[in-house]
Order: C-alpha cells, then structure tokens, then sequence
C-alpha cells in the first residue's frame, strides 16, 4: 500500500507540475506585462485556491467537471468517460491547488526584471516572444524554480480536492495524503507514521531548496 500510494503520488505530482509549470509562466506572464479590463479579478480568481478551504475547491470542481457538471456533462455524453474518480481527476486538483503559487512567484520574478534590458533587446530586432525566451526568462529563473519547487510541493501535499473529485480509491486514486488519512481511521499507525514522515522530508527538502534559490536570487 506505501509503495503504490508513493507512485501513484509521484505520477500525479509529476504531470500536474509540468502542467502548472506551463500553464502558470503564461498566466505570470500575462498578468506581469499586459494591463487589460479586469485583469486584477482575474488575478483573484486565480488565487482563490489558495484562501478557500479545499473542500470547496474541490466541490467546484465536481460542478465543473463531474459526470453532471457543467463541462463534464458534455464530456461524458460525447465519450462516456468523466474525470471523476481517476488519477486524472487527481491531477486536476493537484494542478488548480497549485497553480496560484507557481503564478504569484513567477509573476514577481519577471516584474522584478529591469524593462531597460527588455527595451534593449527590441531596439536590437528582437521580438517579444524572442526577449521574453533569451532574456526576461534568463532573469526570471530563479523565481520561476522556486515556484516550480512550492507548486511541486503543494500539490504533493494536496488532500481536500482530490479527495472530493477523485475519491480516496486504493491503487487508482489514492495518494500519500489519502492513504495516511485511510491508515489513521483503520489504527494502522505504523503505516501512517511512515507515509508522514515521507511526506514530511520531501516536504522539508522542498522548502530548503526554495529557500536556497530564493537567497541565491538575492546574493548571486
């Protein structure tokens, strides 16, 4: 049970990470250098994870794409296949929990970049898509790993969310979390004991890192 909570716990944190690694630079990027109508809502929604109680998290997302959702409705009358209660579900709520920290992170890496080596690069040829890949992102390394470290971390730890949209299935959908919950209730705390210290190295490894990273930004 330890081994197969452990993979499927780093399968699902694996995906999410290059997903929110992806999808949370773009999200960064355009809220650090576009201004547009509603663009600070749109950063509050996209934080919400971060403030509401998992559960809640969760059950939005089984309105959103459960069986009868409002998008996973449609899903499953085209496919007769919905995310719920699959490690896909899984790595849906790990990716929405841990979005907001890879976008908070990144988006005041790259707003800390200097727009004069920006400018310069323009004034030499270069394209935005160009200055934005061989220098705003060279500059902005450094933050965009240590949100690359939390997000990988969060979504490790996530409980409430996969739970409500995925189910605590052993093998299936049961991650490290959802397995210490599960030993707890049986009194199998030797299991539980085990499976939270794992959690809590990983946990403590990924928080040392960050902080390497983040004082490394500052001295180096």
């Amino acid at each position: 049970m330890i081994w197969e909570s452990l993979k499927l716990s780093l399968l699902v944190v694996s995906v999410a990470t290059v997903i929110v690694g992806v999808i949370g630079l773009a999200l960064a990027f355009l809220l650090a250098k576009r201004e547009f109508r509603g663009k600070e809502l749109l950063d509050a929604v996209l934080t919400m994870p971060l403030v509401l109680p998992p559960t809640v998290t969760g059950y939005y997302l089984i309105v959103l794409l459960g069986r009868r959702g409002i998008v996973g409705s449609y899903v499953y009358d085209l496919t007769g296949w919905t995310i719920a209660f699959t490690w896909q579900g899984a790595v849906i709520a790990a990716v929405v929990v841990a979005l907001p920290l890879m976008i908070k992170a990144s988006r005041a890496s790259i707003e800390s970049v200097n727009p004069s080596y920006e400018i310069a690069s323009y004034t030499l040829g270069k394209s935005e898509f160009e200055t934005f890949f061989r220098v705003t992102l060279p500059l902005a390394k450094r933050g965009i790993y240590a949100g690359l470290v939390l997000s990988f971390a969060r979504a490790l730890g996530e409980f409430g969310a996969t739970l409500m949209i995925a189910g605590n299935i052993p093998g299936v959908t049961q991650t490290m979390p959802l397995a210490i919950y599960e030993a707890v209730a049986a009194g199998d705390e030797r299991q539980a004991q085990i499976l939270a210290l794992i959690l809590t190295m990983i946990s403590i490894s990924a928080v040392y890192l960050t902080n390497k990273i983040s004082r490394s930004r500052i001295y180096g």
